[in-house]
């Protein structure tokens, strides 16, 4: 059984035992979506930190449907946080390449140009940014990487979406926020119409081994085994000398 309460307050520890190690002083960076994910993140750096260390960042690529979800999380957790719009940025890229770009490098520049956009506003502010990835979504590769994948530290990475709820109820988050349905804001769609199965049966099936589909088992060991690479450091040749 997940106790909800005792990881919250483990998670809150290693967060201050990263920054104790790895920037005392330092402000926590974090990019604020809407979602729950970005939210529990949030909350989870005020509460091992203090609000007055926390900073969101909003990064709309231009217009953005769910905006206020991310207002409301920042408002509810009162802490200091910026307004950056990618869509300059974004646009200048894609004009500038050379060739048709495909419809995944097209996905992928905005989260690449949102991780770059908080690294500018840690290194001006002190600050380390959060990876606000779970488990559920490094599993099968739901991340880009060196986009929303990256960051300083990660608190959430080996906690399931099922179980990232629970911690967002106890963290006393609005429900809005913790049950949101997860957009990636990029293409429209939610994250289980892209993936092709809802995050109940995959946390199941990663806790339990248990999974009722067998093509969804497919599906999910295929994905699992093509995105690992996401999740390592880069192979690296090591001559010897």
């Amino acid at each position: 059984m997940f106790n909800a309460e005792k990881v919250k307050n483990e998670c809150v520890k290693w967060i201050r035992d990263f920054f104790e190690e790895n920037g005392k002083g330092c402000n926590a960076v974090v990019g604020i979506s809407g979602g729950k994910d970005s939210s529990i993140v949030a909350a989870l750096c005020v509460e091992a930190l203090g609000r007055e260390r926390v900073i969101g960042v909003l990064m709309p690529n231009g217009e953005q449907a769910d905006i206020d979800m991310a207002q409301l999380l920042v408002d509810h957790l009162n802490i200091k946080h910026f307004i950056i719009n990618i869509k300059d940025a974004v646009d200048g890229v894609k004009k500038s390449l050379p060739f048709e770009p495909s419809a995944q490098t097209l996905t992928n520049i905005p989260p690449r140009i949102r991780m770059t956009t908080l690294y500018a506003v840690a290194q001006s502010n002190n600050g380390r940014v959060a990876n606000t990835c779970n488990l559920s979504e490094d599993w099968v590769g739901y991340s880009t990487r060196y986009g929303d994948q990256a960051g300083d530290f990660s608190p959430c990475s080996f906690i399931t979406v099922q179980e990232m709820k629970e911690i967002g109820r106890l963290l006393g988050l609005p429900d809005v926020l913790v049950d949101k349905v997860p957009i990636d804001g990029l293409c429209g769609k939610t994250d289980e119409d892209n993936l092709g199965f809802t995050y109940a049966v995959l946390d199941r099936y990663i806790r339990t081994g248990e999974i009722d589909d067998p093509e969804t088992k497919e599906l999910i060991d295929r994905k699992h085994k093509a995105n690992l690479f996401k999740l390592s450091y880069m192979p690296c040749f090591k001559p010897e000398i």
